[in-house]
């Protein structure tokens, strides 16, 4: 590993950041502030005028870049975005370790492990699971996969983008599979808050005012998930605190608020028709958990 000394006298790896959309900026900006030396690139290099000024180092070719640290920190869009920034220079890539931070299935995590060793990188996959302002902070998780070997010896680099900072496993998929696992609850959980906020403001009331109870009601679901998590590792869903037909039952009411207060629902009908399936299956006395089941495809 190549260390650089800071002006505390602190050794600190060269860093190389790809990437300057809102998170890539963000990364770039903390390890500018841990005194990391720190290289960026971007198609768009206007985007790197605020870093430089706060101490980064601009260069033009993605060559350079890459050739300017040991471990290079790609956050594009996508792994096929990743390959084609890299492409044009991959042989630079040779002997350091590349870090991905992007969206993507867990194939394309294999694909993209397998593209980055065939040019003799030492890789790493990894997910920032916050949004770009909490990078940094203690409590920001960030998770990897890949050689645990890699990962230690990058670790103290890559705490500077937050202190929750986990390795996964050596399957270099790892990262992309729990980010697509965890992921998956984003948009039907603020789907459910925007379905609030259109019915309390055709009331006239500010959205503003479901926010303390729908996080005390995220805090709930929290708490159940545990118990959840058990049903569905054993197998066993008799014991239900919440039964599918409990949900069954809701349904009608749920498409009657649409039609009483204008507000569209269509979005549920998917998870309706889920439900039903598994009612006709015979699992209405069921945990809700037991729908695990249902979206396992054979």
């Amino acid at each position: 590993m190549i260390l650089e000394q800071d002006e505390t006298g602190e050794a600190r790896e060269p860093v190389t950041v790809v990437g300057l959309g809102s998170m890539g900026t963000a990364l770039a900006e903390a390890f500018i502030a841990a005194g990391h030396p720190t290289t960026v690139w971007n198609r768009s290099p206007e985007k790197a005028v605020t870093l430089v000024a706060k101490g980064a180092r601009h260069v033009d070719a993605i060559g350079d870049a890459l050739a300017a640290s040991p471990i290079i920190v790609a956050c594009l869009s996508t792994y096929d975005a990743t390959r084609e920034a890299l492409g044009p220079a991959g042989a630079a890539l040779s002997r350091r370790t590349l870090v991905t931070l992007n969206s993507g299935t867990p194939a394309s995590a294999r694909k993209m492990t397998a593209w980055a060793t065939a040019r003799g990188a030492r890789y790493l996959d990894g997910a920032v699971k916050d949004v770009p302002s909490a990078v940094g902070l203690p409590g920001t998780v960030l998770y990897y996969s890949g050689d645990q070997a890699v990962f230690d010896e990058h670790l103290t680099t890559l705490e500077v983008l937050g202190g929750n900072t986990i390795h996964l496993g050596a399957e270099p998929d790892l990262a992309a599979l729990y980010e697509t696992a965890v992921g998956g609850t984003l948009l039907p959980a603020l789907l459910g808050f925007f379905q609030g906020a259109a019915l309390v403001t055709s009331r006239g009331l500010p959205a503003s005012t479901l926010v303390p109870y729908t996080v005390e009601w995220l805090k709930m679901i929290g708490s159940v998930l545990p118990t959840l998590a058990e049903e569905i590792d054993s197998g066993d869903y008799s014991r239900a605190a919440s039964s599918i037909s409990t949900f069954h039952e809701q349904i009608a009411d749920e498409q009657a608020l649409g039609e009483q207060e204008s507000i569209d629902t269509a979005w549920q009908l998917p998870m309706h028709d889920l439900i039903r399936r598994a009612v006709s299956e015979g699992r209405g006395e069921q945990s809700i958990a037991a729908l695990t089941e249902l979206l396992r495809k054979p």
